[in-house]
């Protein structure tokens, strides 16, 4: 089926059933939003669930058993049920199957909603878990922006401006996995200045972020506000020859290095009890330059 196409007066949004993924995020003014799924990364906005990052060795273990779970989960790799779909939105559901359960043997549900009002997409995840035992679980937002977000700017005039100071160190990965040391946080107080050398060591994990909103723009050019609720961590991340810029809120991360216990001892996890839902939400908003 087509991807499903739905509007307000400035932007024209487009979601997919496979991932339940936003495609494309058009304004009236300013154009494609996204980062169009070019061979050096084929991806727009995946949906990462029910991990976020790597295991170590890609295996969960779960009461003495062992299951293959690869990078950032299944979900992006799924087709979603359509729900609805209305003229300023859609909602689409992931339920377990006896191929979610060969990789991950929990019982859950993943709806995420899309809803369009002026200059803003909100995307709101809901996680259920009709099982018997606690949900252990990770859910994470993964857009891709345009960077530069309009031609003839260079990319290093791009800015993330932070709606706190984020003094607290980052953490980088290892072969995929969370280091245990730290490292010093490249944003100066509210403000980082975008440069492609920041994604040399890949994505910038902030487990400690303080904001819960963040502005990308740069002289010239329009901005995009992305905020969040629920989610506890963020990541930055590009790739050496796209022209994007991932900004990610997260509930859980990777796999420190050295840990391989339990899946559900695994650090940064949702635990949601049998009957129960777990919410968290994200707005981006374009407007037409950096004050706002």
């Amino acid at each position: 089926m087509d991807p499903y196409r739905f509007a307000s007066d400035v932007l024209d949004v487009a979601v997919d059933a496979q991932g339940a993924e936003l495609i494309s995020l058009v304004h009236a003014r300013h154009g494609e939003m996204l980062w169009q799924a070019g061979p050096v990364w084929p991806q727009h906005a995946p949906n990462l669930f029910p991990i976020v990052g790597q295991l170590a060795g890609d295996e969960l273990h779960h009461n003495g058993a062992t299951y293959h779970l690869t990078r950032h989960g299944f979900a992006r790799r799924r087709a979603f049920t359509w729900l609805e779909r209305a003229a300023h939105g859609c909602r689409l559901e992931l339920r377990d199957d006896e191929e979610t359960r060969a990789l991950y043997p929990f019982a859950f549900r993943l709806e995420i909603r899309f809803a369009v009002d002026a200059q803003t997409l909100t995307v709101t995840y809901i996680v259920r878990n009709p099982g018997s035992e606690s949900l252990p679980a990770s859910v994470g937002a993964h857009p891709a922006f345009r960077w530069p977000l309009a031609p003839g700017i260079a990319k290093t005039a791009h800015t993330l401006e932070f709606a706190a100071p984020e003094p607290a160190p980052i953490r980088r990965l290892a072969d995929g996995l969370l280091k245990v040391e730290t490292s010093p946080s490249p944003i100066a107080g509210r403000m980082l200045a975008l440069d492609e050398a920041l994604f040399a060591a890949d994505a910038i994990v902030m487990d400690r972020v303080a904001s819960r909103s963040v502005r990308y723009g740069a002289p010239g050019a329009p901005a995009i506000d992305v905020a969040w609720d629920g989610f506890r961590e963020l990541g930055l991340w590009s790739k050496a020859g796209g022209d994007f810029l991932c900004i990610e809120p997260w509930y859980g991360y990777a796999s420190p290095v050295g840990f391989d216990g339990p899946f559900e001892t695994k650090p940064g996890l949702l635990h949601i009890p049998p009957g129960e839902a777990a919410r968290l939400s994200l707005r981006i908003r374009v407007s037409d330059g950096p004050a706002g």
